[in-house]
């Protein structure tokens, strides 16, 4: 009889993070999945990061997790997207190498201490008392556990759709999981239908590279990961993707396949991806739009396929490949393989806890799309605090949830356990509402202290940026205090293009001018000789966080006092068991949606739809009682 403390079912980006983070921190793991060879294998676009999920990574690594150091080791082009807008939606992206990412995934996975994997496929949940104990595998072995965290992506009775030709699988090439959905309905648990995309494959050669237009990565690229060194740093050979557009005439002969398209005749039941439509969907939701952009991303250094992002479909292959045709740089472009839908079973997520363990059964968690998610992104989060909790709770310890006002992901599981969905949730700046205090480039500072406290961190990078906070502060300080006189400063200002000054103004003010950057203030003059500006100078991290703190003090403060304003409602705790039906005043809704969500504090309570005011204020009053 095989017993873990923790099993983790399903070997994606949500299980990979679960199975390490669980294993690192002293507990045995049995990571449960078809196929050792296809961890984190990147099921639809060879890309980490981009908008928000750019975020999530850094977030995952500053916490201890491993997607920020497999996407460095594996990525082939690195972009910071949004650099023409504020450093709150800058967003740190990577083309990966697909082939390479799921290897790498493998070399760190399969040497860690305390985990094991197992090539078996689950088709049944085991619970006794409320409790889970185990799953009962397809070979008719049962495992046992502590705690077990189900992360089976779009395996759980998949079904791909190209036209209206269907196959069971959760990914190309690949069995369904059967009977998990099954064995949790029997358990009480609500589940659902949804359905995700993936583009064409195309041939490398037969595409005219010659009159697309070319997109090149960053010239000084930056790593995801805080662990990454740069000395080494990229790893890989980097290349362009390339832009290319759709027209009228490619919308017409789409539009000749909608008859036969398993999304309009009703053969799709899942609820499809609202940010990131098929392109079929796209031609009939922006009918006034005469043309959709398109990126020609390499799968790969030694791949001769290419993926065409912006052209998920699920007609037949037949109308793709005629459409193709018409398209600019792909008149002779030979498709290795069609477009596909799959649909697939999640459970909304109102059923889990703030922790990610369900309500229902004890020590049991979900992660990733069984929440219904989209993006390897947010499932990597979720398996990271799925494992980091599961861990948590076997020894003992008090368990971690992040807030809002602290983390993307504090954003993104609040969203769904508070609000929970019936369509593919993907994460984005505007869902946040201290973005930002949530800076892709201060994850570290705002979180490296937990990936520390749970051993997932080493010291000596914790020490790192312990220190560097106080440089940044101690640099803040001395800009705040450091002034500039008049006829000292005057003819720099003029020659930059700048206004003077009529006396004296510090080097904090005189850096919230868009005309200049804090290096130039501490170099000038002299200043860069004196102990505040010598450490921000030599710290280039230092420098910049202090810089952007500084520029933006008075956005920062506002959103602090914001967050502070709300931690009264956050910090007024509701237990956990507590029963709304009693209090009759609530009204029906309210009494409805709070016994479904169970929220854990009064800002959870006001931020569940249905929810009013008046609910609140009676809920407050019947605490305080």
């Amino acid at each position: 009889m095989k017993k873990f403390d923790i099993i983790v079912v399903g070997g994606g980006h949500a299980g990979i993070e679960a199975a390490s983070a669980g294993a690192r921190m002293g507990c045995s793991v049995g990571l449960v999945t078809m196929d050792r060879f296809a961890l984190g294998r990147m099921s639809c676009n060879p890309a980490i990061g981009g908008t928000a999920k750019g975020h999530l990574v850094r977030e995952i690594d500053a916490l201890g997790g491993i997607m920020g150091l497999i996407s460095d080791r594996t990525g082939i082009q690195f972009r910071m997207l949004n650099k023409s807008k504020g450093p709150a939606v800058w967003s740190p992206r990577c083309q990966s190498d697909r082939k390479l990412y799921s290897e790498e995934a493998y070399r760190i996975i399969f040497p860690t201490q305390n985990l094991e994997i197992v090539e078996e496929s689950a088709i049944e949940v085991l619970v006794e008392n409320g409790k889970v104990v185990g799953i009962k595998a397809q070979s008719g072995e049962e495992l046992f556990c502590e705690a077990l965290i189900l992360s089976s992506g779009t395996f759980l009775n998949g079904l791909m759709h190209t036209g209206l030709n269907k196959t069971s699988g959760g990914r190309f090439g690949e069995q369904p999981a059967l009977g998990i959905t099954e064995s949790l309905a029997k358990l009480g648990f609500e589940y659902g239908r949804l359905k995700t995309g993936t583009p064409p494959r195309l041939k490398k050669d037969s595409i005219n590279w010659a009159i697309l237009e070319e997109q090149p990565g960053d010239e000084n690229p930056q790593p995801f990961s805080h662990q990454t060194d740069l000395s080494q740093f990229p790893f890989l050979p980097q290349v362009s993707c390339h832009i290319t557009y759709t027209d009228p005439t490619v919308h017409k002969i789409l539009e000749k396949g909608f008859a036969q398209s398993p999304l309009f005749t009703g053969l799709i039941k899942g609820v499809g991806p609202r940010y990131c439509p098929s392109i079929e969907d796209k031609i009939v939701r922006f009918a006034d739009k005469e043309r959709h952009q398109l990126f020609l991303e390499p799968e790969g250094l030694d791949s001769d396929q290419i993926y065409l992002n912006g052209f998920s479909s699920s007609l037949s292959a037949e109308i793709q490949l005629e459409a193709l045709h018409k398209i600019v740089g792909l008149e002779e472009v030979e498709m290795v393989r069609p477009a596909y839908a799959v649909e697939y079973d999640f459970f909304p997520p109102q059923q889990v806890d703030l922790t990610l363990e369900t309500k229902l059964i004890e020590g049991l968690y979900f992660a990733g799309q069984i929440n219904g998610t989209s993006g390897y992104e947010e499932a990597a989060a979720q398996g990271l605090i799925a494992g980091i909790n599961a861990a948590l709770k076997i020894q003992g310890k008090p368990e971690f949830v992040l807030k809002r006002s602290e983390a993307y992901i504090g954003v993104l599981i609040d969203d769904l356990v508070t609000k929970s969905t019936d369509e593919p949730y993907r994460m984005f700046t505007s869902r946040a509402e201290h973005r930002l205090l949530l800076r892709q480039d201060n994850a570290d500072r705002r979180l490296m202290k937990y990936g520390y406290e749970f051993g997932l961190i080493p010291k000596d990078l914790y020490d790192e940026v312990d220190n560097r906070e106080k440089t940044i502060i101690s640099g803040i300080n001395y800009c705040q205090s450091k002034k500039y006189y008049a006829r000292d400063v005057n003819e720099f200002l003029v020659n930059s293009g700048s206004n003077e000054i009529d006396s004296t103004e510090t080097i904090s003010k005189l850096c919230k001018r868009p005309e200049f950057n804090l290096k130039q203030l501490l170099e000038f003059n002299g200043a860069s000789s004196e102990s505040g500006a010598v450490a921000l100078l030599n710290d280039e991290k230092a420098l910049e966080q202090a810089e952007i703190e500084i520029k933006y003090e008075g956005y920062i403060l506002r959103q602090y006092e914001a967050v502070a304003k709300l931690e009264k409602y956050e910090s007024t705790k509701i237990p956990l068991n507590f029963d709304f039906t009693k209090i009759k005043q609530l009204s029906t809704e309210g009494r409805e949606k709070l016994n479904k969500v169970k929220p854990r504090s009064i800002g959870q309570a006001s931020r569940i739809s249905g929810v009013t005011p008046s609910d609140i204020s009676i809920l407050l009053v019947y605490l305080k009682n």
